[in-house]
């Protein structure tokens, strides 16, 4: 494993990146997908990007959420582990960038820092999003999109 640090010990013995939208996607219960993420990431140990964590709270923040219901995200991302920012997620961060430009598919920071925080762990990235993703070569991709 690298230098990153995680909030919480790994406690599972298969590790997924879980992408903003997938977090998303389950908190909110959308009809189609959230089922199907469910039952990808079961048994998992569930990891998000601190960019994630960020996300999902700016959200809350855009949608003008009550104390309450803040409160029920909260314990929701509390599942979670979390990686934070060091300097080797930022070295990584950087490479995904440059690959992203140098293939001519610009990716953005956010997409950046997910993608980055699952290439660190060497974990497969959860995401609906693939085509976000799919450009980079040493990124594993689980999507229940079937992409």
């Amino acid at each position: 494993m690298s230098s990153a640090r995680l909030t919480s010990p790994p406690i599972a013995t298969a590790r997924l990146v879980v992408d903003t939208d997938v977090a998303s996607f389950i908190f909110k219960w959308h009809p189609e997908f959230a089922p199907r993420y469910v039952d990808i990431m079961r048994g998992s140990e569930l990891i998000i990007s601190f960019m994630t964590l960020a996300e999902m709270r700016q959200g809350a923040l855009d949608a003008n959420w009550g104390p309450r219901r803040c409160a029920v995200l909260e314990a929701y991302l509390a599942d979670f582990s979390v990686l934070h920012s060091d300097s080797l997620l930022c070295s990584a961060w950087a490479a995904v960038r440059n690959e992203s430009t140098q293939k001519g598919r610009p990716i953005s920071a956010a997409d950046a820092w997910i993608a980055a925080t699952a290439l660190v762990l060497a974990a497969p990235l959860v995401t609906n999003n693939s085509k976000d993703y799919r450009h980079l070569d040493k990124l594993r991709i689980i999507s229940a999109r079937g992409e």
